[in-house]
């Protein structure tokens, strides 16, 4: 008798103890949830001013061919009119080559943009084996480069645990970070809008954010890029890039995205810096 009370006090003092370094875990997992959550939307706003500074570039450069034409015109129509005085046309000429002067510095910030994200981005294409390329999507929108890998190629199956296989690619894309130490870089973990419940993985949110914390301590502890340029996010299901009906597009919609982009104050330096003399 007293064997069995003392089996069963053991058995409770275990569960006991199981409960809460299961507890304990759950915790942790959710505060660094919460703070991956708040790293990811400090990212975005930064990669939203980025995009919108991009597109402000392209108006400035719009706008300031039209007003070029515009002078242009003007210049052309004070020539012709024999009455218009010296003076008019001269300030003309010289507002004419004030905008040229202005259109010249926008193409040149523009032109430096794109040739330093072609020039990464053809770098990382070159360095990758061709059974890695069908696996790993590069792009370069409004002055920002996109890398796409399948979760297949990075991830154990249900998992946030990097593989065996991902190991030579993710090398290689460090690689190329550490060549370019302008550049931020934002993990950003995706996945399909199939439910998962797993032990401390609540839904897709957690394992997205999971999986993207995962790759930014692979980059930092095994590839040595410097963690003060890593942010670690996810969007769970709810950034898809085809609909979640069919199992191919579900194979798309999950996928870890490697986002390079430039430091958002040298890039607002480069673009309002003034035009030389």
């Amino acid at each position: 008798m007293k064997k069995n009370v003392l089996f069963i006090a053991l058995a409770a003092g275990v569960l006991t103890l199981s409960s809460c370094a299961s507890k304990k875990s759950l915790v942790a997992c959710q505060t660094e949830n919460k703070e991956l959550t708040g790293n990811l939307q400090t990212t975005k706003e930064q990669l939203a001013a980025t995009n919108a500074r991009m597109t402000s570039l392209e108006e400035q450069l719009a706008e300031a061919k039209r007003n070029n034409s515009a002078l242009q015109r003007a210049l052309d129509k004070s020539l012709t009119n024999t009455s218009q005085n010296n003076v008019s046309i001269e300030k003309l000429v010289d507002q004419i080559n004030e905008s040229n002067q202005y259109i010249r510095h926008l193409v040149e910030v523009k032109s430096k943009s794109d040739s330093l994200n072609m020039v990464l981005t053809n770098n990382l294409t070159r360095s990758l084996s061709k059974e890695e390329l069908s696996e790993v999507d590069v792009q370069v929108l409004k002055g920002v480069v996109y890398i796409s890998l399948a979760d297949n190629m990075l991830y154990k199956s249900g998992s946030y645990e990097i593989n065996s296989r991902a190991s030579q690619t993710l090398s290689k894309i460090a690689k190329i970070i550490k060549d370019y130490k302008d550049y931020d870089v934002l993990i950003e973990g995706n996945t399909d809008d199939v439910p998962i419940s797993r032990e401390n993985i609540r839904n897709n949110w957690d394992l997205s954010c999971l999986r993207a914390s995962s790759v930014v301590q692979a980059l930092q502890n095994e590839y040595g890029v410097d963690p003060k340029r890593l942010t670690a996010g996810g969007r769970g299901e709810y950034n898809p890039l085809q609909p979640n009906t069919t199992e191919l597009g579900k194979q798309r919609n999950r996928r870890t995205q490697i986002i390079i982009t430039p430091k958002l104050d040298q890039f607002m330096d480069l673009i309002d810096k003034a035009p030389e003399k």
